[in-house]
């Protein structure tokens, strides 16, 4: 369902008004009566949530190609992603931080008022853990206890330290527990206001997010923290009244773009200047070989042949542009078009993963791939006698984890941070490749574990950052140990 918001020029970017303190009679010489004193709690939701959507939902270049989507045809230099330096997307560092301070400014304006503000305040907290995950799932290591907390009546810490990725994650899902518990108890009666561009307030959507992000996290450690994984994903799917999670493609996450000025969906708003992307060639051949009906959505074939073509990622001359396969309409050719944060297939493909691991669920994992897949099919437009026709040739369950991730891979298209997160995990897509024209030549055989920390950590953060930097032997910015919850083998 979409989410149209008439209000952006109010809401966008009002929180940057806030006024700073100031002392004796400067403070009074400096009052400007035409600012805003203080900013309604909706404003500044809506303002992180936009900003948020605008570094994540515009990748094309980074998560984009290691996730196997999307790759360059043109100006194929040695940066757009292939081999990342510490001054590539530190934005995407920057808006985590900020995005945090920011909600926090709306925790301590509506903290007198609690009562009368209970679903505001949920979902500032929900997008505050949102974040930490997103950064971690970056980044690795990242400040977290530590961070934030410059000013004096906060500890006055200017250099935080860096906390282990599994510090993190337990106290971010402990965080997300507390709130799924205060919702299940009963959503309070405030209204969210319009600031809130994902689910147009409508605090129940919150609360199924809530859990549903906690799915995600938990599988996404359940190689490495079993007992935590397995108890998270039995509690939420073994209560769905208490617990209740995205199911539905009319529940699914999708910010919606106004479609104006300045204000485009971002893939859109790329293709309205530049022709710099295709598909990659290991997802144009998966989706032929699969006979999967979704290529006609996801992609348009070449204007040369009408033949659906990859590209190679990084490869040494870029191609004859009609040749290769553009991204779909309804993914890139809507100025008010959608960026994805989670959709329903996700719940259900975690769902089949769970049962497959031996976690009850509440459903068979035959029974959770099939609703997967259907839902997948579904949100793009797939007829109900061509799923069936998939489901029952190579789309056919074989009772297999891998089934699954390929599966998965594919239905997470334009979700592409989820589809890099899984990728490492899983290793799915097995096809992927290091960049043909990475700088480190043949010093690294995989996509990159992590986003390079940005160069204001070298510039003012150097000390603590440097112990990050050995603890998790990185090499070349991006390398080194993988992941906390990466457990393949044979990659560097």
């Amino acid at each position: 369902m979409k989410i149209k918001i008439s209000k952006w020029l109010c809401l966008s970017l009002i929180a940057t008004t806030l006024i700073t303190g100031c002392t004796g009679s400067f403070d009074e010489i400096n009052t400007d009566p035409d600012a805003l004193s203080s900013v309604p709690a909706t404003n500044i939701l809506g303002d992180v949530l936009r900003t948020t959507t605008t570094q994540q939902g515009g990748d094309m270049d980074g998560y984009g190609t290691y996730a196997g989507y999307i790759v360059k045809i043109q100006y194929l230099d040695d940066l757009a992603g292939l081999t990342p330096s510490n001054n590539t997307y530190g934005n995407r560092w920057y808006n985590c931080y900020w995005g945090n301070k920011q909600l926090n400014i709306l925790l301590e304006n509506t903290e007198e008022m609690a009562d009368g503000n209970k679903n505001i305040r949920w979902a500032a907290k929900i997008w505050k853990n949102y974040l930490w995950l997103y950064a971690v799932d970056t980044w690795g290591d990242i400040p977290y206890s530590e961070a934030l907390k410059g000013e004096p009546e906060e500890g006055g810490i200017l250099l935080s330290k860096y906390d282990a990725q599994q510090d993190v994650y337990t106290d971010v899902l402990a965080n997300m527990k507390t709130i799924a518990d205060e919702m299940a108890a009963g959503i309070g009666s405030d209204k969210i206001g319009d600031g809130d561009f994902l689910f147009g307030g409508d605090a129940s959507k919150w609360q199924k997010f809530c859990n549903s992000i906690r799915l995600r996290a938990a599988m996404r450690i359940s190689g490495v923290a079993s007992a935590l994984a397995k108890q998270t994903i039995e509690e939420i799917c073994g209560n769905p009244t208490k617990y209740p999670v995205i199911e539905t493609n009319e529940d699914n996450a999708y910010f919606w773009w106004q479609g104006s000025s300045p204000y485009f969906e971002p893939w859109y708003d790329n293709k309205r200047t530049r022709d710099d992307h295709g598909l990659s060639d290991i997802f144009i051949n998966h989706l032929l070989g699969m006979e999967d009906p979704r290529i006609h959505i996801i992609a348009k074939p070449a204007t040369k042949d009408n033949e659906y073509r990859g590209f190679q990622n990084g490869a040494a001359a870029q191609p004859q542009l009609n040749t290769v396969s553009r991204i779909g309409a309804i993914y890139r050719d809507d100025p008010s078009g959608f960026t994805p944060y989670y959709r329903s297939c996700e719940t259900f493909f975690i769902k089949a993963e769970a049962a497959m691991l031996g976690y009850n669920v509440g459903i068979t994992a035959a029974d959770a791939y099939d609703k997967a897949v259907r839902l997948s099919m579904e949100s793009n437009e797939i007829s109900d006698d061509e799923t069936d026709a998939y489901l029952a040739g190579k789309g056919k369950w074989d009772n297999t984890k891998t089934r699954i991730w390929w599966e998965q891979w594919v239905a997470l298209f334009k979700e592409n941070h989820e589809a890099w997160c899984l990728y490492r995990r899983t290793g799915v897509p097995t096809t992927n490749y290091v960049s043909l024209r990475s700088k480190y030549g043949s010093a690294h055989n995989d996509q990159p574990f992590r986003m390079p920390y940005p160069q204001n950590q070298y510039l003012y953060n150097m000390t603590q950052l440097d112990l990050a930097l050995k603890s998790q032997g990185i090499v070349d910015y991006c390398w080194g140990k993988q992941l906390w919850w990466d457990t393949r083998t044979g990659v560097k």
